[in-house]
């Protein structure tokens, strides 16, 4: 009893000490600390994760398909084998959804050059060649446009002058960048007909400058992201052959 009054008594004191007490800042030090990997792993602690690291690095290794050849996106001025590619797959992996929900038909896409974030190599592509080529989370969008906001695309396709990667719309522009003939699907575009675009969730906020969105009859949103898109597709087929073609050229 008497020790625990004394601790009592010595702490009180120590409190009313710190209480009288004056700090002043005197100096203020900073030093680099550099991030290096010459830090030992801790053996129990790599053990816990190793399993969920292996089991990553077999998932995102697993062989989906082939690619023949190298594909870059600055491989063309107007229309990219990739970008091609990256379009045609997202009308292939989307038409169906969006039929099964809407009753709608799908008429297009629209996706943007600077969205393609690496190349694909020749040889094998791996669930890791789909996280390169779009390492972020954006998800299908489908845009209800009116045909006048179609021809507002398509001036901002001329406008850009930016291989943008489209599908099911045609478009040719002459060396002053001015439109010669557009198209969807073959057909010339009807200014009151309703079209059904495929996208993604940062263009139809107006990323890229692709304003012509805000102005749309509806959005569908179908939960599918862009990267999903490709590896399924990529599950698909056994070799890729993407090529460029006559989708948006310059005459």
């Amino acid at each position: 009893m008497k020790f625990k009054i004394l601790l009592i008594v010595l702490i009180l004191l120590c409190f009313t000490s710190c209480k009288d007490e004056k700090f002043t800042l005197s100096k203020i030090e900073g030093k680099l600390i550099p991030v290096t990997d010459s830090l030992e792993i801790d053996p129990a602690f790599d053990s816990i994760i190793k399993p969920y690291r292996d089991r990553l690095n077999e998932d995102m290794n697993t062989v989906l398909s082939y690619a023949p050849e190298t594909y870059s996106k600055s491989n063309g001025a107007f229309n990219t084998a990739i970008g091609n590619l990256m379009a045609d797959i997202i009308f292939e992996q989307s038409k169906g959804v969006f039929k099964s929900r809407t009753n709608f038909e799908l008429d297009g896409v629209i996706l943007n050059h600077g969205g393609i974030r690496s190349i694909i190599s020749k040889g094998d592509i791996t669930t890791k060649t789909a996280f390169e080529i779009m390492p972020f989370e954006n998800s299908i969008v489908v845009v209800a446009l009116k045909g006048r906001q179609i021809d507002s695309m398509m001036q901002y396709l001329a406008r850009f002058k930016r291989a943008h990667p489209i599908q099911g719309f045609k478009l040719s522009i002459d060396q002053e960048y001015n439109i010669v003939a557009s198209s969807v699907n073959g057909k010339a575009i009807d200014t009151a007909k309703t079209y059904y675009v495929a996208t993604n969730d940062y263009l139809v906020t107006g990323g890229d400058n692709m304003r012509f969105f805000a102005d749309n009859e509806g959005e569908y949103p179908l939960d599918y992201k862009i990267r999903n898109a490709l590896i399924d597709y990529f599950k698909k087929v056994d070799t890729i052959n993407p090529i460029i073609d006559d989708r948006f050229i310059q005459i």
